[in-house]
């Protein structure tokens, strides 16, 4: 079945005139009924879930709107709080009072790192006692403790690209929009969306950053020095990015309307961006511009506005105007407290924003007290203010217990409705 077909068929259906003046008139508001399915118009509000009223309200920086009750980062200590008496039979969500998903997401463009298809094949590379060196399934060499892959950050000792002869033998073709590999769950992700869609949930693309993409290939270090050394190499790469990110979108935009394209960036630290302004706008904005423009005209519902959404890491301020002149953003998580991100104060200096984070993952740590005040001083500020979600600025530590993070949770609820 061809779902674009179907809609569109659907949608024309009711469009037709009869003679009969009454009988036009009603044919004429089933085909309004129809086209307000989500895809080619937004669904009214009555017919909205309850999650996707919140989120699109906190979109829309509505003041005093309740708080979305999103969950972010919990992989880091989920873990430890098992092994310290935290129920393991459990709803997750309704012990921490997590709304729904307000959204749907749209994957297959990778996040942290890029989207192979045939990944690498995992492998020990090297047996070290109690460590181990492993080829991961994007190329990379990382030392892992023996046993273990999450909950820890690992050490990476070798990233795929080197030169240009290991991108084409060892990367490039791996990033081929052509995989039929690709393809395979397309209808069935697609029949996901649409009725997504059909509750007024915001369809969210995600997609691994220019930057991000670009380190996941290369390394941190080794890329400082490319930008330098092979700035050829580096727009290949990033031309190769967009050729595939542009054709998994163009697909996925045949079947529905997209809200938002949310890009897994990291490209800030403690002290601000890793690589300078002039390097942002010579290595990745091209590229991302011309992506989001095809994105917007590509839209089937050409009326709704395309949110664009920046996760990155480190103090994030430098960056912000940047991304907004160039591709629009108007949505940043998750702004980091110990790198000097004051989601409060970034909030009055970019009234057109919408933030996620700012809960700072060192007071939850520390217990009742200290929680209280610190959300006391963020969270009836920006209810005020509108477009903010309370999250932790980064995953949470295994040094916040499961009960300090209830009680935040708790009091978020308390503060924001």
């Amino acid at each position: 079945m061809n779902i674009e077909r179907v809609w569109q068929s659907d949608f024309h259906l009711y469009g037709y005139r009869t003679e009969d003046r009454k009988g036009y008139q009603v044919n004429v508001l089933q085909r309004h009924q129809t086209a307000a399915n989500g895809v080619h118009a937004p669904v009214p509000r009555e017919r909205m879930c309850a999650a996707a009223v919140k989120l699109r309200d906190t979109y829309n920086r509505v003041p005093d709107a309740p708080f979305f009750r999103k969950t972010f980062g919990l992989w880091m200590a989920i873990d430890h709080w098992y092994e310290t008496g935290l129920d393991r039979s459990i709803d997750l969500d309704e012990f921490f009072f997590f709304d729904p998903p307000g959204h749907h997401e749209l994957m297959e463009l990778g996040w942290c790192e890029a989207e192979f298809s045939p990944v690498f094949q995992e492998e020990v590379v090297k047996d070290l006692g109690d460590k181990e060196i492993v080829r991961d399934t994007a190329g990379r060499h990382v030392l892992y403790f023996k046993g273990r892959r999450q909950g820890f950050m690992p050490e990476y000792l070798d990233h795929p690209v080197h030169d240009r002869r290991s991108w084409e033998e060892e990367v490039k073709w791996r990033l081929d929009p052509g995989t039929p590999e690709r393809w395979h769950s397309l209808e069935a992700r697609m029949r996901s969306a649409i009725a997504a869609a059909g509750t007024g949930k915001m369809i969210q693309q995600r997609l691994i950053g220019g930057y991000m993409y670009l380190r996941s290939l290369i390394g941190p270090e080794n890329l400082l020095f490319s930008f330098y050394d092979q700035p050829d190499l580096l727009h290949d790469c990033m031309q190769t990015w967009l050729e595939l990110a542009d054709r998994v979108i163009a697909a996925h935009q045949q079947y529905v309307t997209l809200d938002e394209l949310y890009i897994g960036e990291d490209i800030c630290y403690n002290n601000g961006p890793l690589i300078s302004p002039d390097m942002i706008k010579a290595f990745l904005f091209p590229y991302y511009q011309e992506l989001v423009g095809r994105v917007r005209r590509r839209q089937i519902d050409r009326n709704r506005h395309l949110y664009v959404q920046l996760d990155t890491d480190g103090y994030a301020v430098p960056v912000i105007e940047l991304y907004r002149n160039a591709i629009g953003m108007d949505v940043m998580s998750p702004f980091e407290v110990a790198s000097g991100c004051h989601v409060k104060q970034i909030g009055r200096d970019y009234p057109w924003m919408v933030l996620s984070g700012g809960i700072d993952k060192r007071v939850l740590a520390q217990g009742p007290r200290a929680i209280d005040a610190h959300l006391q001083e963020i969270l009836p500020a920006m209810r005020r203010r509108g477009g903010y979600i309370p999250t932790c600025d980064h995953g949470v530590p295994p040094e916040v217990t499961w009960q300090n993070y209830r009680h935040y949770r708790l009091r978020c609820i308390e503060m924001g409705g």
